[in-house]
């Protein structure tokens, strides 16, 4: 079971991907929200901001999200880890249930060109 630094260290180089991504992936990642990370088999959320290409997280708090973001995510840590590592595919992992991804239908499309 990944733990809350290893979760914490994957959202670092998943914010490092996307700053460094281009065209509509780059696109896809400018948007200005924020955003909720609740690492289900933790029981611990991270929660921030997605702003210029970057997530920045503020806060590591026990337990679900306590305001709802503009952008949430729900999965265990190990898939978290797996996700950024190339090693699970998140288009897959979304449709079987295994990562839950919440937002407005806009920033859905836009964030379709992420997967």
């Amino acid at each position: 079971m990944a733990t809350t630094e290893e979760c914490r260290a994957a959202l670092e180089k998943l914010s490092d991907s996307m700053h460094g991504a281009e065209g509509d992936v780059r696109a896809a990642t400018e948007l200005d929200r924020s955003v909720s990370c609740h690492i289900t088999d933790l029981d611990v959320t991270f929660a921030g901001r997605m702003a210029d290409g970057r997530i920045d997280v503020r806060e590591t708090l026990e337990g679900p999200p306590r305001e709802k973001a503009e952008i949430r995510l729900a999965m265990t840590g190990d898939d978290l880890v797996a996700l950024v590592a190339g090693e699970l595919n998140f288009a897959r992992a979304w449709g079987s249930g295994r990562v839950k991804l919440e937002a407005g239908l806009r920033d859905l499309f836009r964030l379709r060109k992420l997967l």
